[in-house]
């Protein structure tokens, strides 16, 4: 069981890691509008959601590869876990205005399939 925690939560750290370091990158070369301002432009969403799919789909691999067992089972509790803390952000961050509305539900849309993509890369 114990095992199978860390195997989650290295995953999610992985994931966490990732997103909140190239989006910080990408603030400090100025790609992103300062932290704060509105994101509107809807190819710097896409270019968002592109790198944490990928992020994403890694995280989820390296935690099905610790799994101790069925490794997609864990990549799925992974990405039922993004799906939850994607849809939170969304509720928070649509009446904020902070960019276009699909870019948040994408993410949380996004999580499920990512997490099959992660656990299928250990699988083969």
């Amino acid at each position: 069981m114990i095992r199978s925690i860390a195997a989650v939560i290295a995953g999610l750290v992985f994931i966490f890691a990732t997103h909140i370091g190239t989006d910080e990158v990408l603030h400090a070369w100025g790609v992103f509008p300062p932290e704060g301002q509105r994101m509107s432009d809807p190819w710097l969403n896409a270019l968002a959601l592109g790198y944490r799919s990928v992020f994403s789909v890694l995280g989820c691999a390296l935690t099905a590869w610790l799994a101790p067992v069925r490794p997609m089972a864990h990549a799925l509790v992974l990405g039922g876990i993004g799906t939850v803390l994607a849809s939170l952000g969304a509720y928070v961050a649509i009446p904020l205005d902070l960019g276009p509305m699909w870019y948040p539900i994408a993410l949380a849309a996004s999580a499920l399939p990512c997490a099959w993509a992660g656990g299928m890369l250990v699988r083969r």
